[in-house]
């Protein structure tokens, strides 16, 4: 099934003005499944997390296209939640992740490859608790402001919105923490 037939059904528009909508397909999901959309820090669905990641093929084998956002960094928050208690942490573990197969181009033919519910094994778990640490203790010492892309081997905080000029940022899951969690060839 083309995500695109459905994102016509539910008249979501994959490109806008020459812009592509990076969450359309999340949002032609969660349509599908029943849910209005939303971008609140709990999860979507109550005890799980839906989300969409694309992937491309390059040479016969199927790659991750991109980082997913994971969730908002709140810094007053962020500075004072352990990892344990973070949203951060919340979601991961309610994670069950749609993997699209896509075209060159946003409105090239996008097909759901496969869905898979997120566990973490040990060692990806302390790699992902040390980058939250690190955005942490750089929050409290250095400010909001200082969080860099550049951060974190799995996850990493970035810019969310227009880029240049956002003050938001988010947890992104790097294609690194993607392949430990998931494969897909």
């Amino acid at each position: 099934y083309n995500l695109h037939d459905l994102a016509n059904l539910f008249q979501i528009v994959p490109v806008r003005d020459g812009k592509q909508n990076k969450g359309w397909a999340g949002q032609v999901m969660e349509r599908h499944l029943g849910l209005p959309i939303n971008s609140a820090q709990s999860p979507n669905f109550g005890s799980w997390e839906l989300k969409s990641v694309s992937a491309r093929f390059k040479d016969g084998r199927l790659f991750f296209k991109e980082t997913m956002a994971i969730t908002m960094i709140d810094p007053w928050q962020v500075q004072r939640t352990p990892f344990e208690q973070s949203h951060l942490l919340a979601k991961i573990q309610k994670f069950v992740c749609v993997v699209r197969v896509v075209g060159a181009h946003a409105l090239d033919h996008s097909y759901i490859h496969s869905v898979h519910e997120i566990d973490l094994d040990e060692e990806t778990y302390n790699i992902v608790k040390s980058d939250y640490e690190l955005i942490r203790s750089t929050i409290a010492s250095d400010g909001f402001e200082s969080l860099s892309g550049k951060m974190g081997q799995l996850v990493q905080p970035r810019t969310k919105g227009k880029g240049h000029g956002s003050i938001s940022r988010a947890f992104y899951a790097r294609p690194a923490f993607l392949n430990r969690v998931m494969k897909l060839n």
